[in-house]
Parts: C-alpha cells; structure tokens; sequence
C-alpha cells in the first residue's frame, strides 16, 4: 500500500487528525529551529568554525535524545500525555525566547548552548508523549499504519522547517539579530502545537491508571537493569542486533561525512559563511530528496531482495557511491552523495525499524528501542569527534573518505557474517494491503 493510501486510511480519525496536525507542527518548528542552530554554530559571519566546535554544536542538538531517552518512559507512563503536549510547548517557547534574548544580546556561546540543551530536553518529553499516545487514537488494526506514516510526516515537515529557516534567513540577514528572529519564530510556531493538544480530552491520551505501578523514583533505578535486559535480549536475535548495528554503521558515516561537509563548504567551497550555508542547503536538499524516495522504494525492494540482502546492498551502494562522488571535492559530488545516502540511510533505518519490531518480544520493545535511540544519536556525536581528530581545517582529507568508504563496506561484511539466513521477506504493509 502507498503512502498516500496509508495515510488517508489512518486521517478518518478526528483525534488522530489532532494528534498528527500536533507532530506537524511541532517538527515543522524544529526544522527551523535546527536550522538557527545550525548556522549560530557552524555558519555565523561573527565567528570561525573548526571542527572542534563542529563536534560540540551536534552534541548539544543530539545528546539530549541519547541521555534523556531510557528515562523519559518513566514519567511518560505517569503524567498525563495530553498536559504534557500542552505545557511543554509553552516551556520551550519560553525557553526560546530565552535563547533569542541571549543570542540578541551577544551572550556569552556557552549560555546560549545552555538554553538550546533545555529546549532539546523539553522537546524529547514531547516527542515520546507524542508516540505513547498515539495507540489511543487510532484502532489496534490500523497502528502498523500509523507508526508507518506519522514518523515520516514529521521528518518531511522538519525538512520543509529547515526551509523555512533558510527563508527567514535570507530576509532577517545572517548574524545574531537575524538568528534570534528565527528562534521566536520557532517557539511561536511550537505553541501553536499546544493550541491544537487543547483540543483533544485531558484523559484521552492515557495513561491509564495503574494501582501496581512502581513509583517514579523506583522505576528511574530500574532503567539501567532494564536496559541491560533489553540488551542481552537483543544480543539473544542476531538478525534484529545486526540490523540496529547497521543502523549505527550508517550513522556513524554520516556523522564523519556531516563534519567534512561542514569544514568544506566553510573553507574551502566558499569564501564567505553565507555561500557555505547555501553550499550545505543543497546538499540538505538532496539528502531531503533521497530520504522521500526511501519511503517508496525500501517497501519495493524489500519485498523482492529480503531486509537481509537489502541492508548490505545499501551499506555497500553508501560507500561506494561516497567515495567517487565525493573524491573529487565537487560541490556538485557532495550534493548527488547527499542523495545517494539519503535514500540508503533511510532504507536502512527502515529495515532496522522492522526487524527490531519482528524479531524482539513486545516486553521488550520499549528497553530495545531506548538502546536503539542511543545507538542512533551517539553514534553519530562520536563519528563528529573522531572527525574532529583527523580533519584538517579546510575539511580536504582523501584520507577521511576512505575511511567512510571502508566503514560502510566493512559494516555490509559483518552485517551478513552476523545475520541468519532467512527467508525473503517483505516489510509489513497495513491489514487491507495484504
């Protein structure tokens, strides 16, 4: 079944409708938010770049989803899902005001960072509430659809942010006054979110009330244990561990590629730090591009090759593709490979997501999902500081790309040693689709 078929199916639901139109809104405003991150840290004409600070600026927009992610859970089960759509959108404008205010006034980076971490924070307890409430809204038959289509909603809406951002940009200017104009834009962009959670019922969302529930505080000592039971678990399913060790090859990669990207496009594509930001939208662009077409061909090819063949075929494809597009150091090699690595990491994500989910017991889903969130994130800030290490300043190391190249090869060759043999087959469709 199509995207498209998928989603109308699940949008009969009015309070599915209200939910969804929630995720929209606030990943639209994060796009743009990510977007005034980006370009404080990496490409403000106030200051210079290295790839030191480069490592630094993705930790503190990736950190937060790594760290808080096991212990969010806890409270998610307890709070009611419905309030905390509707405060923490108003805690995070605050908080971005705040920011706005600090950047206005030529704060101390330290500072600022500081209050984008707190923004981060709150924005990972509305992101959790937003996936635990959505079995309540839409029927048991129809969840596979809708965890298929609303993850990916958001992330085109955060693309379509990030646009945004590169627009409001262009007319506010680029330095610090300009920045703070896309961060209040943002929070109010984000409150409106909690306009649209007012609208549904404060009980509607759960969590149901459970008399054996474990206290929050007894619960928050129990995450490490668990996480080390989900860990063991998952160590039990070869074919669901090496699909999330895949997931994090490609993260990995892409967090070298992501801070190579940077250096060059700041010192040695452009001359100045508005044609590097332009240089890097392309590449965004493309990378936006890949990722859609991921969506339709993984669920194709899936059904034809098996995830098991899949996966290594897109490692492979990642790169190979990297690095004779990117040997050269073309802006117009960096932008094809932003493609190429679109739709390959998307497919894998994909694949990971799947095999996860129909490998694991459903008791452990949740401690699975936690260490595979961790595994998303931190992988990537590491990748950003070992890129720290051997980048040169202007960013131009053949060196780095074979490295890339070589991870990705190497990640295809352990993901087939590890993974079992299987049958071929395809990625769950909806119920009407099969």
């Amino acid at each position: 079944m199509s995207f498209v078929s998928d989603l109308r199916v699940v949008l009969e639901g009015r309070d599915f409708r209200r939910l969804y139109a929630t995720r929209l809104v606030s990943q639209f405003s994060d796009g743009i938010f990510q977007f005034a991150v980006a370009g404080f840290a990496f490409f403000s004409p106030e200051k210079s770049t290295s790839a030191v600070e480069i490592a630094a600026g993705l930790a503190v927009l990736l950190l937060p989803y790594s760290i808080l992610g096991p212990f969010v859970g806890v409270f998610i089960d307890r709070w009611s899902r419905r309030q905390i759509l509707v405060i923490a959108p108003l805690v995070r404008g605050a908080l971005l005001l705040a920011a706005a205010a600090l950047v206005a006034a030529d704060a101390p980076d330290g500072i600022f960072y500081a209050a984008a971490l707190g923004v981060l924070g709150v924005n990972r307890f509305f992101l959790s509430a937003l996936g635990a409430s959505l079995p309540h809204v839409v029927p048991a038959d129809r969840l596979m659809v809708a965890n298929a289509v609303t993850p990916t909603s958001g992330t085109v809406l955060t693309f379509v942010g990030i646009g945004a951002g590169y627009l409001l940009r262009a007319v506010f200017g680029s330095g610090h006054p300009g920045t703070a104009v896309l961060l209040v834009v943002s929070g109010l962009v984000f409150g409106l979110s909690a306009l649209i959670s007012m609208t549904m019922g404060r009980r509607l969302l759960g969590p149901a009330y459970d008399p054996d529930r474990p206290q929050a505080r007894e619960a928050v000592r129990h995450v490490l244990t668990g996480l080390a039971d989900g860990a063991r678990h998952l160590a039990r399913h070869r074919a669901a561990a090496a699909a999330m060790g895949a997931m994090a090859t490609h993260r990995f990669m892409y967090g070298m590629c992501t801070a190579m990207l940077v250096l060059l496009s700041r010192y040695y594509f452009a001359e100045n730090a508005e044609d590097a930001l332009n240089a890097v939208s392309i590449v965004v662009a493309t990378s936006g591009v890949g990722y859609f077409l991921a969506i339709l061909v993984t669920p194709w090819a899936t059904e034809r090759f098996g995830i098991e063949r899949w996966v290594p075929a897109m490692l492979v494809t990642a790169g190979v593709l990297t690095l004779a597009l990117c040997a050269p150091f073309q802006q117009w090699g960096f932008a094809a490979a932003g493609f190429v690595l679109g739709i390959a990491g998307q497919s894998i994500k994909i694949c990971a997501d799947t095999a996860v989910q129909r490998d694991l017991q459903d008791a452990y889903l949740g401690r699975a999902f936690s260490i595979y969130d961790m595994l998303f994130n931190g992988s990537y800030v590491l990748a950003a500081a070992l890129a720290a290490a051997l980048l040169p300043p202007d960013g131009r190391s053949l060196l780095v790309l074979v490295v890339i190249a070589a991870g990705y090869v190497g990640g295809a060759v352990i993901y087939r040693i590890v993974t079992p043999a299987r049958v071929v087959e395809p990625l769950p469709s909806s119920p009407s689709s099969q």
